[in-house]
């Protein structure tokens, strides 16, 4: 069997245990809170998630830095010396500078490692998006699938990957430039959730609005309906952001319905939850396409 190593970054927000199952390395990412540097690892290993979130309620302040080229080339460094290849998948060049910076790396270890193989992928996916996208992936390289074909199957199903996401708090997003200060004053007073989707260009969009949390888990459902293909034969990502109750009342929405064939729920880690603020809650499938 080829050697190689699949990894990709913790803005993926796939559970520990998978990634462990299906040998996937993943890269850990530098965020602060009020000032204070940890390292996101997808174990929690620094910080909790919950109380990561329970800062942010309390209007603690949070920042993110991508990952820099130090430190995907001391990641890297190790299994190209042990004799690997590499398959990264990357969180969307459409939101971070991640995929630009490591090409840089990778031209340079290429120079050293001239026998070694590594190939980038920019997964243009984003969150449980790219989780889903790298889950299907270490299925596949489990199977025995070798790398330059499992790196094709990524291309060519990364524009099917479908993201859907409903924020609590609109000021996070307006702190980020998404939105407008007064659309988010609407949005608080008249209980407006965004819905928000990741397009074509792996950029973030607000597609609609939903009035009424009673109304976001329908919303939802609606979504993997419309878009979804063959969904009753897949396995979906919900993932939370300190909402498990809801991202609960979500699956089993989706099973009772016999919408989906299996689910995985997942924590939002902080690096995407510095960006989304607590409470958010996302759904993500396979579909035909995703939206331009």
């Amino acid at each position: 069997m080829e050697n190689y190593v699949l990894i990709s970054d913790c803005t993926l927000d796939l559970p520990a245990q998978h990634c462990s199952e299906l040998d996937i390395h993943v890269i850990p990412m530098e965020f602060t809170l009020d000032g204070r540097p940890f390292k996101h690892y997808i174990d929690a290993r620094q910080l909790s998630y919950q109380a990561f979130y329970q800062a942010m309620r309390t209007g603690r302040f949070s920042t993110t830095s991508q990952i820099n080229y130090k430190e995907f080339s001391s990641f890297f460094q190790p299994f190209l010396e042990s004799g690997k290849d590499i398959l990264y998948i990357c969180f969307t060049s459409g939101m971070s500078g991640t995929y630009n910076t490591c090409r840089i790396a990778v031209a340079d270890l290429q120079k050293k490692y001239p026998d070694r193989k590594i190939v980038i992928v920019d997964s243009l996916c984003a969150s449980v998006g790219e989780g889903l996208l790298v889950y299907h992936a270490g299925l596949k390289k489990r199977a025995g699938m070798q790398l330059s074909a499992l790196a094709d199957w990524v291309e060519q199903n990364k524009q099917r990957v479908c993201h859907w996401f409903v924020v609590d708090d609109l000021e996070h997003l307006k702190r980020g430039g998404r939105i407008g200060t007064v659309t988010a004053a609407f949005g608080k007073a008249l209980q407006i959730k965004p819905l928000l989707s990741v397009d074509s260009d792996g950029k973030l969009t607000t597609v609609a609005k939903i009035r009424g949390a009673s109304k976001v888990l329908e919303g939802l459902a609606d979504r993997l309906i419309s878009d979804g293909a063959n969904t009753k034969e897949q396995t979906v990502i919900i993932g939370h952001a300190d909402v498990l109750e809801d991202a609960q009342a979500l699956d089993r929405l989706l099973k009772e319905r016999g919408l989906i064939k299996d689910s995985i729920i997942a924590d939002i880690g902080p690096v995407i939850g510095t960006h989304v603020g607590a409470g958010m809650l996302a759904l993500t499938f396979m579909g035909e396409r995703r939206m331009k």
